[in-house]
C-alpha cells in the first residue's frame, strides 16, 4: 500500500485532530481515514465553534 497523496501540512494538522502520530496517518488505508475525517466533521458539525460568531460582519 502507498502511502496516502496530502501534503505535509495537511499531514500534520490531520494527524493532530485525530491524535494520531504522523507516520500512522500516512499508511491509514484511505477508506477508513475518510471515515474518520467524516466523523470529524460531524463532530464539529454539532458543536458550534466561537470563531464562527467572530466573522459576522
Amino acid at each position: 500500500m502507498k502511502p496516502l497523496q496530502i501534503s505535509a501540512d495537511t499531514a500534520v494538522k490531520l494527524a493532530a485532530k485525530l491524535n494520531v502520530p504522523i507516520e500512522q496517518l500516512m499508511h491509514m488505508p484511505q477508506h477508513i481515514l475518510l471515515q474518520k475525517i467524516a466523523e470529524l466533521a460531524k463532530e464539529e458539525a454539532a458543536t458550534p465553534s466561537s470563531t464562527d460568531s467572530d466573522h459576522s460582519s
